[in-house]
């Protein structure tokens, strides 16, 4: 299991800092503005681009994560979900939302993700930001936002590594 460190602390942190400025530019501003994490490695990336946006804009962003287990389509599930979640508390309606996770990859986990969005409310524009974007789409999904773009095999695994979950920020691609 061979590891290549394509990213260390300092070029997650340019990235993000790259990422939430063209959040800002492409918006023009932060005005009806929320950021939305993927459970799990979203959530970090999400709090990381929601305090360097508020840092640049002066502003409190709202940030909220969401647990898109129920909705992916690898999982059986045995009832019929419940569509609104009573634990998420943001209120999405009109909003610009910016949908944070770590990896793009199929495109499932997103699809996934639009699908718990819309069940909870209807936002005037949702756009997406992504630290790696690895390619091979199973769906025509795409990132707004993208911190660096890693060609990879189907066989190779990336690890996108946060402080609070693995001792570091980094980013690696394993066989």
């Amino acid at each position: 299991m061979e590891k290549a460190k394509i990213m260390d602390q300092k070029a997650m942190t340019r990235a993000i800092t790259r990422i939430s400025h063209e959040i800002i530019e492409k918006n023009k501003g932060v005005e009806n503005m929320c950021i939305i994490g993927i459970k799990t490695k979203g959530i970090p990336l999400a709090k990381m681009i929601s305090e360097k946006i508020g840092a640049i804009e002066s502003a409190q962003i709202e940030c909220e994560f969401i647990d898109i287990t129920p909705y992916r389509d690898d999982i059986t599930h045995d009832k019929i979900m419940d569509t609104k979640d009573e634990n998420f508390n943001l209120d999405i309606e009109g909003k610009t939302v910016i949908l944070v996770d770590d990896v793009l990859y199929t495109g499932r986990t997103i699809r996934a993700a639009l699908d718990y969005i819309i069940d909870n409310g209807r936002p005037s524009l949702i756009q997406l930001a992504v630290l790696i974007d690895r390619g091979h789409r199973e769906l025509p999904i795409r990132a707004d936002f993208v911190g660096k773009n890693v060609p990879t095999s189907k066989n190779e695994k990336v690890q996108v590594r946060f402080t609070e979950y693995d001792g570091e920020d980094s980013v690696i691609i394993c066989e």
